[in-house]
């Protein structure tokens, strides 16, 4: 499995950076779509970019939605914090070794596992807490749901594609330089 024998650099490290800091700016910049049963991350595209770029690409995606719940006045506070952490880790883990498998359909597995992922996980502690009591669990995850299968699925997907068609990942793996 290629995936796995990829090592840690300094593009890796640059990838994660700008990845970290990307996810964080958006986060604490669009705060008002960002935290609430139905809210709009658009830049939740980036987590499909983990199949291409491994462990470096979930690095900086788990990195940038620690700060950026962290920074933004909108957040849930702690559980926002943690919840979010842990759910773009879980989702971009997964997408990383899903993807990599190399069976027909894998990215199109591993884009829908984040999108689930990430629905379960953060849609689960965004609905008890701000929505009223009686709704139940499964309608605030529809909800939820709606609002993250655009930016990871209909916007991610496409740039997933085109990032790999582009020839990028491919200087990335090997260190040369395009030119």
């Amino acid at each position: 499995m290629e995936h796995k024998k990829r090592k840690w650099n300094s593009r890796g490290l640059a990838l994660a950076a700008m990845l970290a800091a990307t996810y964080a700016a958006y986060v604490v910049l669009f705060g008002f779509a960002s935290f609430a049963v139905l809210q709009f991350r658009i830049v939740d595209a980036l987590l499909p970019l983990s199949v291409l770029f491994g462990f470096p690409a979930v690095a900086g995606l788990t990195i940038g939605v620690f700060v950026g719940n962290f920074l933004s006045p909108y957040s849930l506070g702690a559980i926002d914090v943690v919840g979010g952490t842990v759910a773009n880790f879980v989702a971009a883990t997964l997408a990383w070794l899903i993807g990599g498998r190399g069976f027909k359909g894998a990215w199109i597995t591993a884009v829908l596992v984040e999108i689930a992922t990430v629905t379960v996980i953060v849609g689960s502690y965004v609905v008890v807490i701000t929505t009223p009591a009686g709704v139940p669990l499964w309608a605030g995850w529809l909800l939820f749901l709606g609002g993250e299968v655009l930016p990871i699925g209909i916007i991610g997907y496409p740039l997933l594609r085109a990032v790999e068609r582009s020839g990028v990942t491919k200087t990335f793996k090997t260190g040369e330089n395009p030119s």
